[in-house]
């Protein structure tokens, strides 16, 4: 424990830096300058004050107050010794933020025990401090192991009902890469870059409920199968909807509206423009997109360069402009993922 004590008078001073000294172990500092002495408190972290109440250039109760407006003090022990007894001062000095008092002249004995007692309580502080930090490091930990496991099955399971669709599982690693990459582009914060591109990937988590005979169809659907399968939106939005966690419900926006168009032709709801949540104006494209660039049992996969064409002619009637805009400057990087033997995984997946 550290000790600082505060006296004009060198006698005063040396008085009561000798009593504290036989009662306590610990480091002991004396100044004779408050201006000084809150100096030293911004640089050492003391464990009890002492200060005198009248001194020449601050009293007691002005260098108590300075003292408590530091966070670091805020509930640090302070002695104020005064002969003043006056109950004004004691007020003031209450108020200041004195812990205790001590009356000129002052019995050695009680000095001691005043601050025997008042170290003990300050050792119980700082030990329940450490505890409570521990607690919060520890709390912290926890949060980070589960919100990871969290993430981690919201991408297999996503990656599972892609497989059921016909892919490979890469096309949801794809797509949260891209939606991330046009989050970024249009200036959204980064953690809400994360959420998309963490959410992203269950955007059509709803296709479970599509029969397999519509799913897999090598052929182009009905107008009937094609009803049946835009179901998979509304499917999709309930397994979801009430989610517990920022992720879910922001997977709930991205499965209920990614196939809403800015020009409000799309579905369900048919939304448009600034409408639609912008969480699933984003994912439209990096679907689309991928999509497009993707085998499918009805399809063949297009070149890259012709998919892009076909975002940027749809920039303004199915795709909101400002997130085709962010597709575009983001194109070299978003190449780069489309890549056959560049990874698609990102860090977190």
């Amino acid at each position: 424990m550290r000790m600082l004590i505060v006296d004009d008078s060198r006698s005063s001073l040396a008085l009561i830096g000798s009593i504290v000294k036989e009662a306590v172990t610990g480091e002991i500092e004396l100044c004779l300058n408050p201006l000084q002495a809150l100096d030293k408190c911004q640089d050492y972290q003391f464990d009890l004050i002492i200060v005198d109440h009248i001194m020449p250039e601050m009293d007691g109760v002005a260098f108590t107050a300075a003292l408590r407006s530091q966070p670091s003090y805020r509930i640090v022990p302070i002695i104020m010794v005064t002969s003043d007894l006056d109950k004004t001062v004691r007020i003031e000095a209450i108020k200041a933020g004195a812990t205790d008092f001590l009356h000129k002249p002052f019995d050695p004995i009680e000095l001691q025990a005043r601050v025997s007692n008042l170290l003990a309580l300050r050792q119980a502080q700082v030990e329940l401090a450490d505890r409570a930090q521990w607690l919060t490091r520890e709390v912290e930990r926890a949060t980070a192991h589960l919100l990871a496991r969290e993430e981690e099955i919201i991408y297999r399971l996503a990656r599972a009902i892609e497989y059921r669709d016909g892919g490979t599982g890469e096309h949801v690693s794809r797509v949260a890469l891209i939606s991330q990459m046009i989050g970024e582009g249009i200036g959204l914060p980064p953690e809400r870059c994360r959420m998309i591109y963490l959410s992203a990937p269950l955007h059509d988590i709803g296709k479970i409920g599509i029969a397999d005979a519509i799913l897999s169809k090598p052929g182009r659907l009905t107008d009937e199968e094609m009803a049946i399968m835009r179901e998979h939106v509304t499917i999709g939005a309930r397994i979801l909807e009430r989610g517990g966690s920022e992720l879910i419900r922001t997977a709930e926006l991205i499965t209920q509206s990614h196939h809403e168009k800015w020009d409000g032709t799309g579905y369900p709801d048919r939304l448009s423009g600034t409408d639609i949540p912008i969480e699933a104006r984003i994912v439209a494209i990096a679907d689309v997109f991928d999509a497009l660039c993707s085998e499918r049992p009805y399809k063949s996969a297009w070149p890259i360069d012709k998919a892009y064409a076909e975002i940027i002619r749809c920039s303004g009637s199915h795709f909101d402009p400002q997130c085709v805009a962010a597709f575009r400057a983001k194109w070299p990087k978003i190449c780069a993922i489309m890549q056959p033997n560049e990874p698609a995984h990102a860090v977190g997946f």
